[in-house]
């Protein structure tokens, strides 16, 4: 049967099969693609709903990671990531830390910042 297949084929199991059908995460949280991603637990043997990419995750999220990194090194859609990301977020074996919020304060004392270091130009 490996004369069937080469790189070009692409994954023998299809991202929805890894999903079991599902485009959105578990919850109501998003994962933005800068969001910090580490492990919090590991599974029990025989954990339901989760796979391999779902251990793979764990492993890898050790040290925290950017869902986006997660997804490249996976070689994965992010929209797969992400509901991998929602079905542990859900198990709790992970934590989620979100980009701060910028005040409009923060950004006007930026945009001073800039506009004054182009005027010493």
């Amino acid at each position: 049967m490996s004369e069937w297949l080469d790189d070009e084929a692409g994954p023998i199991v299809r991202s929805y099969a890894l999903t079991r059908g599902r485009a959105r995460p578990a919850g109501d949280e998003p994962f933005d693609m800068i969001t910090l991603i580490a492990t919090a637990g590991r599974p029990r043997a025989g954990t339901p709903g989760i796979g391999p990419e779902h251990l793979q995750i764990l492993e890898m999220c050790a040290a925290p990671q950017p869902v986006a990194e997660v997804a490249a090194r996976l070689e994965l859609p992010l929209i797969v990531v992400r509901v991998l990301l929602g079905d542990l977020l859900g198990q709790r074996l992970i934590t989620v830390t979100r980009p701060r919020q910028e005040s409009p304060l923060s950004k006007e004392s930026l945009l001073r910042e800039v506009l004054h270091g182009l005027q010493a130009l």
